[in-house]
């Protein structure tokens, strides 16, 4: 009797077609095959042992380019090195931004030579994105995700934005085609990403039916250009536009390997063990993530100038001093691993509050060491939150006047925060020494005092040398001094001084009175 289903198959089989694969059935379809033959067939397909699956990571970059956002990258792509994995998954959906940080990111990725890393684009890596991506060993993307469109602008002398010389495209350029070219990728592609003015065209081998694609320039450089059949011009790179392609497309240019339907399926074509594991950022990561909100450095930039000046009215390690220390620490700690701020930054800023320091101890008044050193805090906190050296768009643009916009905040917030202690805790020191005192009934500026007494002079002419007095608190090395019923501003000649002890003034130097132990000179 003859079985239907298997007649069926045969005569499709002969026609060259399948309707679905041939069903294993014990029958046998010739019978009189020697029986060695039969045995040898059985045997033909023994069992093989599975292929242990590699173990893989995920990495989010779901942002923006920036130092910050390039510096949190590279930590956690440097703990999945560390940890061995085989296969690292950067799961890119970024408009692009910063080019310095986009290429400190490809040399991360070259380097990683003992990792398979595959970029996978579930919606767009556009810009420097698209470069990150082409860094990689393999690109897998969802069918309508996008890629492409690197070209450089920067702003002019007018301030206007308008694309990159043609000098800076050409070195962006050549460092495409040659990523390009490692990866097996088309080149010319990959240029046009960054050259808006090249055209691309489909070529075909005459001999062995090879596919590539050339450039206008390419073709006009090429020494084989007549074994080759020029076809049609890409639709994505006709000229005028810089070349962007969604996934079904790049996948058929060969820009990219894969493309799934559904981020389930990536797993099971990268042959890694499911589920991929997510590094999620650090607690280290999320710190640095608070710290640069604008809000919180902000508050961090008040609270810390406010300790500064507090410190500097009445020098040594107190309150003022540790609180500003841990504000400026966190600040420009959250700055360094975050990628904006380094040395430069930070020496800039000390040698500022140096010069404020000498401003208030040494050389009292408005001068230039003053002027000079605020000048340079402004700009240190100002490099140590910018995101972006040169600002090359108009969102580059936009960040960088927020970050000078927060520091400037904070100069005004740290002004009021000032004037709100010295109307509920009296007289600040440093204050005392910038700003003229209101002007009394007869014409006379007071001066006033944390201890409430006020005088129509000022504190260096209402003592004079070998005066005795008893010190108000310690002198580290500036504070108080009790003479007679009046109490003066005085520093010492660099030691310290308890609380309560007996003074003599030995000095008048501009503003500043100078006292030192009545039991040294005894001594």
């Amino acid at each position: 009797m003859r079985n239907p289903i298997l007649t069926t198959w045969l005569t499709l089989s002969l026609l060259g077609l399948s309707l679905h694969p041939p069903i294993r059935c014990p029958i046998t379809l010739f019978a009189d095959e020697p029986a060695a033959v039969q045995a040898e067939a059985a045997t033909e397909a023994p069992v093989k042992a599975a292929k242990p699956l590699r173990s893989a990571v995920m990495i989010r970059f779901h942002e923006a380019i920036s130092p910050l956002s390039g510096a949190l990258l590279k930590r956690r792509f440097e703990q999945a090195v560390r940890d061995g994995a085989e296969v690292i998954v950067l799961d890119i959906d970024s408009p692009g931004g910063d080019v310095i940080t986009t290429l400190d990111l490809v040399q991360m990725v070259e380097r990683a030579t003992d990792v398979h890393v595959v970029a996978y684009i579930n919606r767009e890596a556009i810009s420097g994105a698209a470069i990150l991506a082409l860094s990689t060993d393999q690109i897998v993307m969802l069918p309508r995700a996008r890629i492409g469109d690197a070209g450089m602008i920067v702003m002019g002398p007018d301030s206007a934005f308008r694309y990159a010389s043609e000098k800076a495209r050409s070195l962006l350029a050549l460092q495409l085609r040659d990523l390009a070219e490692k990866h097996g990728r088309p080149a010319a592609l990959a240029e046009a990403m960054v050259d808006k003015d090249l055209v691309i065209s489909k070529a075909t081998h005459k001999e062995d039916g090879t596919v590539r694609y050339f450039s206008n320039r390419d073709w006009d450089s090429m020494e084989d250009a007549d074994q080759w059949q020029r076809g049609v011009v890409v639709r994505e790179a006709p000229g005028n536009t810089f070349f962007t392609a969604n996934g079904e497309r790049a996948v058929e240019l060969g820009l990219a390997e894969l493309v799934i339907d559904r981020p389930e399926q990536l797993a099971g074509v990268l042959g890694v063990a499911e589920p991929i594991r997510l590094i999620n950022p650090s607690g280290a990561d999320t710190l640095i993530v608070i710290l640069n909100d604008n809000w919180v450095t902000w508050l961090l930039l008040v609270i810390g100038l406010i300790a500064l000046v507090i410190e500097l009215g009445a020098p040594g390690i107190g309150v003022g001093g540790l609180i500003s220390i841990l504000c400026f620490g966190l600040f420009f700690w959250s700055r360094f691993l975050g990628g904006t701020s380094g040395w430069f930054e930070v020496i800039l800023f000390l040698i500022g509050i140096a010069f404020i320091g000498l401003e208030i101890l040494v050389i009292p008044g408005v001068g230039i060491a003053g002027v000079s050193g605020v000048l340079l805090v402004l700009f240190s906190l100002v490099m140590a939150s910018r995101r972006v050296m040169m600002p090359e768009s108009s969102r580059d643009l936009s960040n960088l006047m927020g970050e000078i916009g927060v520091v400037l905040a904070a100069f005004v917030g740290f002004g009021i925060g000032l004037a709100i202690l010295a109307r509920y805790l009296g007289e600040l020191p440093l204050l005392s020494r910038l700003a003229l005192a209101p002007m009394t009934g007869d014409g006379a500026p007071p001066v006033a005092s944390l201890a409430g007494t006020a005088t129509a002079l000022p504190n260096h002419e209402r003592a004079q040398i070998g005066d005795l007095g008893k010190t108000l608190g310690p002198l580290r090395p500036s504070g108080k001094l009790q003479l007679d019923d009046d109490i003066l501003e005085v520093v010492t000649e660099g030691d310290f001084i308890p609380d309560g002890t007996e003074v003599r003034v030995v000095a008048i130097r501009g503003a500043r009175v100078v006292v030192r132990r009545v039991e040294v000179e005894q001594q």
